[in-house]
């Protein structure tokens, strides 16, 4: 039987050229243009393999967050994201997230092909021998932030943040204690935001962690220079 490949692309006409492409090689394609529309047909039945697009209409991170959900879903499918984001830490995130391949869209059909059926014979290798790569862990006391999966427990609650937020929370956290000027952390997430926009984002990431503990008060503010990861067990 063909294999189903799952497009999540929010262009028409370029899902529709990648489809033309994979249909002329035999596959079974389906479309879809946006994150909850491909979840719940992920739910209910899972393709052989995922091409997926980071930024989905308004959901500039849509890719990030269905990536991760279809990998808790189905640890072994292949998933690779096809999108025009290419700086090193979109990159760095969708590997990270699960994704077996990350490639941006300047690439070429017979090169997207090529590396299809590469894939395949890879990931069908590596369930033959049961590969289990190391994974990438940082424990700070209750917090554990596991920077493959792009999932971030508290008090061994999980805790939702985007993926900007992931980094954010990562680049105080890994080095305890030192205070994170505003322009560090937006280095460190690889947006351009102004302050505000920064502490926006802090106080969002406060709020969440606040949810699975009230008491939690780990990112501390370090007035007129920036915030900084402490303590207090």
């Amino acid at each position: 039987m063909a294999k189903l490949i799952a497009i999540v692309e929010d262009e028409p006409a370029i899902a529709e050229n990648y489809r033309a492409a994979l249909l002329r090689q035999g596959y079974q394609v389906c479309l879809y243009d946006n994150r909850p529309q491909a979840l719940a047909a992920f739910r209910h039945s899972l393709p052989d393999l995922a091409i997926i697009d980071v930024g989905l209409g308004e959901e500039i991170e849509g890719g990030f967050d269905l990536c991760r959900d279809l990998r808790a879903m189905a640890p072994q499918l292949p998933i690779i994201f096809l999108t025009a984001r290419d700086s090193e830490l979109d990159v760095v995130s969708g590997l990270r997230l699960g994704a077996d391949d990350y490639l941006t869209k300047d690439i070429s059909q017979q090169q997207l092909l090529a590396r299809i059926v590469a894939l395949f014979r890879r990931v069908a290798a590596l369930r033959s021998v049961g590969v289990q790569p190391e994974e990438d862990i940082l424990r700070r006391g209750p917090l554990l932030l596991n920077m493959d999966r792009m999932t971030v427990q508290w008090r061994q609650q999980p805790v939702d943040l985007t993926v900007t937020e992931l980094w954010v929370v990562h680049a105080l956290a890994q080095h305890p204690g030192h205070v994170k000027n505003r322009q560090q952390l937006m280095d460190a997430a690889n947006v351009v935001l102004d302050d505000n926009t920064i502490t926006s984002h802090i106080k969002r990431i406060r709020k969440k962690f606040s949810r699975v503990d009230g008491e939690f008060a780990a990112i501390e503010t370090a007035y007129g220079m920036g915030y900084r990861w402490v303590s207090h067990e």
